[in-house]
């Protein structure tokens, strides 16, 4: 998408899956590997630069799939674990652990009860309180800062998906890139030859019967023909 830098994981051997993130290209950031590249998961991490005083913002996002096996799992625990040492950690996907009640914080499946054990070993926030897909919530968002995430909203799908579109914002101000903005060079300018062109324009005719209010926008449109 044109104005964003594209992050992704594809899954390997076979069509379908993976995940990807999608940075708006004014943000600083960068991909974190967190040492782990050989692990089998689905997930990704990116560290967006926050600005002065505010720390970084670690956004990660995962897809588990429903048979995913103990290894992955482990491994992937270990990459939540090693992130959420970060000030500030947003980290989205879908767990499938349909069995998990948030409310009670219980779940009927070892799987589920390991994923929960990571939460609260990490001190996680999980902040989505409405089914995602048929009546199942499947689709988390879990951060490690109170206050972090706000504004959630559960909207259509999107395409051919038949999971809902989880809509939230993240509540702490972000460093911007530098600007790409190209601009002029006025250690090189002729000044000469911008007085002597403003010079021959008749002021006291241009600005007749003007005020400050008006004069200006005259005022500026011979300033800058003068410097183009």
């Amino acid at each position: 998408m044109e104005g964003y830098r594209l992050f992704r994981k594809d899954r390997q051997g076979r069509r379908g899956g993976g995940v990807a993130l999608y940075v708006n290209d004014q943000l600083e950031c960068m991909e974190l590997h967190l040492g782990m590249d050989e692990e089998p998961t689905e997930s990704l991490w990116v560290r967006i630069k926050g600005r002065a005083g505010a720390g970084d913002i670690i956004a990660g996002v995962c897809y588990r799939p429903p048979d995913q096996g103990d290894q992955a799992d482990e491994a992937l625990y270990r990459q939540i674990g090693a992130a959420s040492c970060s000030q500030a950690l947003v980290l989205m996907g879908d767990f499938n652990h349909p069995d998990i009640c948030w409310r009670d914080n219980a779940a009927e499946r070892k799987q589920s009860r390991k994923f929960l054990e990571c939460v609260d070993d990490n001190f996680l926030f999980q902040v989505i309180e409405e089914p995602t897909r048929r009546g199942a919530m499947l689709d988390l968002v879990l951060t490690n800062k109170e206050g972090l995430v706000g504004d959630v909203k559960l909207k259509g799908s999107l395409g051919c998906s038949d999971h809902k579109m989880v809509e939230f914002k993240i509540l702490r101000a972000a460093r911007r890139a530098c600007s790409k903005l190209t601009t002029l060079d006025f250690r090189r300018a002729d000044f000469g030859l911008f007085r002597d062109l403003l010079g021959r324009i008749l002021w006291d005719k241009a600005l007749e019967g003007r005020g400050a209010q008006d004069s200006w926008p005259v005022f500026k449109g011979h300033l800058l023909q003068a410097q183009e």
